[in-house]
């Protein structure tokens, strides 16, 4: 089960402020999976709208092959060095792609917000959110989890 970012922020408010400030304006890494299953990794410049986690790409792009054909997805921050920087932020879930006006529009009206300048020509994800992983490194390392209920192992 996935919900959109609005509904993650509201269940776990400082989990999701360290996502946003791991996440917006930043490059991050989109695993997605290639026909055979193997693993496919792109940097994206994820950003907020309205109550979603979204990423843009040209429509050729092989991440968008791959989200349309097998919607899961895995999402990490970059860390400004080899001793993780600020944290570590990843994200689970399954992505939906928005093809109404709408919801194109308002999602590319956000990216602009955010500084990015998205063509009419690009197609638009937005990730739901499924399951994340925060760790931080200040004070000795510290995992977090959602949904905290999840056993880990």
């Amino acid at each position: 089960m996935t919900v959109d970012w609005a509904e993650f922020e509201t269940a776990d408010p400082n989990l999701a402020a360290l996502g946003r400030q791991r996440l917006e304006r930043r490059v991050a890494y989109l695993a997605t999976a290639r026909p055979s299953g193997a693993p496919r990794l792109h940097p994206v410049s994820p950003y907020f709208g309205g109550r979603r986690l979204l990423v843009y790409m040209e429509p050729t792009s092989p991440k968008a092959a791959d989200l349309r054909r097998d919607a899961r997805y895995a999402l990490h921050c970059g860390v400004e060095d080899d001793s993780g920087g600020g944290g570590e932020f990843a994200v689970t879930g399954r992505a939906a792609e928005i093809i109404d006006d709408a919801g194109r529009r308002e999602a590319f009206e956000a990216a602009r917000q955010a500084g990015y300048r998205p063509a009419d020509r690009h197609t638009v994800f937005a990730l739901g959110v499924g399951r994340v992983m925060a760790t931080t490194y200040a004070n000795g390392r510290r995992r977090l989890h959602w949904p905290p209920q999840e056993r880990r192992r």
